[in-house]
């Protein structure tokens, strides 16, 4: 049994809830990009699209978690969404995010391909050369990348995943390593190179959610470096 704030609900449940709740979440995540990329509506993967897909993510996906977490009788507060040190979080978070954006801009990705690169010339694709264009860019990269995937990938998958283990440490360690997986995954790395960019970042936020049991600093950490590697290529490689 599970215990939450006194009451109790089975482990099964739990374990049902959870998966439904990350199998559906994914859908969500994929289901505007799948949209628009397919219909090209008003550009397709392009412009205000961008802003768009963002507030779609956050909307469906932070309805999806409240109600998944109304189910196992918590809230937003146990999966870390605290503003509780929240100075500290975010100074943390922002060192992390500069350090990794000066890692990869400033050596990795000017010597493995630079515009190139898959990943590069897939984000030049998203420029559609205008300030709104941009604008939406960032807004994707901020709300659907820093907040919404770490309110998902990271505070719901560990920290609901960790109650179904007897052994809390075990429970703790072993959620974070599959949260590490499943991000990873999900972003569909294609080669060596494509492991190593999304694992070493994933790794970062997993250690500062670990660290601070919060979820400030995680977010602050991947919204910094989404929202720098938007403007950064954008700066070093649109023509």
């Amino acid at each position: 049994m599970v215990k939450i704030d006194d009451r109790t609900i089975s482990k099964k449940k739990a374990l049902v809830i959870f998966i439904s709740t990350i199998v559906a979440g994914f859908i969500l995540f994929a289901l505007p990009n799948l949209f628009f990329g397919i219909t090209k509506i008003n550009g397709g993967l392009t412009g205000v699209n961008l802003l768009f897909i963002a507030l779609f993510q956050l909307i469906a996906v932070g309805s999806l978690i409240y109600f998944s977490l109304g189910l196992l009788n918590k809230d937003f507060h146990y999966i870390g969404w605290s503003g509780k040190h929240w100075q500290t979080d975010s100074l943390l978070g922002l060192l992390v995010g500069l350090i990794w954006t000066a890692l990869q801009f400033g050596w990795i990705i000017p010597n493995t391909g630079g515009a190139e690169r898959a990943d590069i010339t897939q984000m030049l694709s998203m420029f559609d050369g205008t300030l709104v264009g941009t604008f939406s860019f960032i807004a994707l990269g901020v709300i659907g990348g820093g907040i919404t995937e770490e309110i998902f990938n990271r505070g719901y998958f560990i920290n609901v995943l960790k109650d179904l283990f007897k052994n809390p440490k075990t429970g703790l360690y072993t959620a974070a390593v599959l949260s590490i997986a499943f991000f990873a995954i999900g972003h569909l790395p294609s080669d060596t190179l494509g492991w190593v960019d999304i694992l070493i970042p994933t790794i970062a936020y997993t250690v500062l959610f670990l660290y601070t049991k919060r979820l400030t600093a995680s977010i602050i950490a991947h919204g910094t470096y989404n929202m720098l590697a938007i403007l950064l290529t954008y700066y070093m490689y649109y023509h």
